[in-house]
């Protein structure tokens, strides 16, 4: 009998464990998948990122192995955002391929991206057009609303839908990019992302991707 109160006990945890989770899913599924976007863009998946109120916003298509991404992070017109894929390891941003985007400090107000390689985070070259993934189209960005959002497809490195990604918000100094906070959150600003199903993995043994399958399967809605 005590065997079978635990088990029953057991199922009933593990059922109140994926409702929480299916419901905290939908919950951010919802407050992300309100967004509008300029030119008519539009975006079959999107999730709220966990720290520095970001969001992302994607399109996988299988038949190429890319990614249409829109990153949006709220900001000062005086402070830069940044996305990207860390192709070298988890969990930190040197190693990464990033996208910056922020306002031209030469008085004209336009916002522009900085595509980048961060070899290390301690002084980083910032050095333009130096990403270690491919970029099919040229990146984009704007301002609107108190945040940034950056346009990008790339192509995920190794083919692979489970990628490390990054990003990040700091300040501008004397016309350039000036190094970002170390609150916690700044520190946290690292996750796995499966591109295809959408999951946030997290530790260091995280599964491999689950290969390529048909978009059909993502659910869609227009931005």
């Amino acid at each position: 009998m005590a065997g079978r109160d635990q088990s029953a006990l057991l199922l009933i945890a593990a059922v109140l464990v994926l409702s929480a989770s299916s419901t905290a899913t939908a919950q951010q599924q919802q407050n992300c998948s309100s967004a509008k976007f300029s030119a008519g863009r539009s975006f079959q998946r999107c999730t709220s990122l966990p720290v520095l109120g970001a969001s992302l916003y994607w399109t996988y298509h299988a038949a190429n192995g890319t990614a249409d991404v829109a990153f949006r992070a709220p900001s000062d017109p005086s402070g830069w955002v940044a996305w990207g894929i860390n192709t070298q390891s988890a969990g930190s941003m040197a190693g990464s391929s990033v996208f910056i985007a922020s306002h031209s400090q030469d008085g004209n107000g336009a916002v522009s991206v900085l595509s980048t390689y961060l070899e290390s985070t301690g002084n980083p070259s910032l050095t333009n057009n130096t990403l270690r993934v491919a970029v099919p189209a040229g990146p984009a960005a704007e301002y609107s609303g108190g945040a940034y959002t950056i346009y990008a497809t790339v192509a995920l490195p190794g083919n692979r839908t489970l990628q490390n990604t990054v990003w990040q918000a700091g300040p501008l100094s004397g016309g350039g990019i000036a190094t970002h906070p170390t609150a916690p959150p700044n520190l946290q600003s690292t996750q796995k992302l499966d591109f295809l199903s959408g999951s946030r993995i997290t530790g260091a043994g995280a599964p491999k991707s689950r290969g390529l399958l048909s978009r059909r399967s993502l659910r869609g809605f227009q931005g």
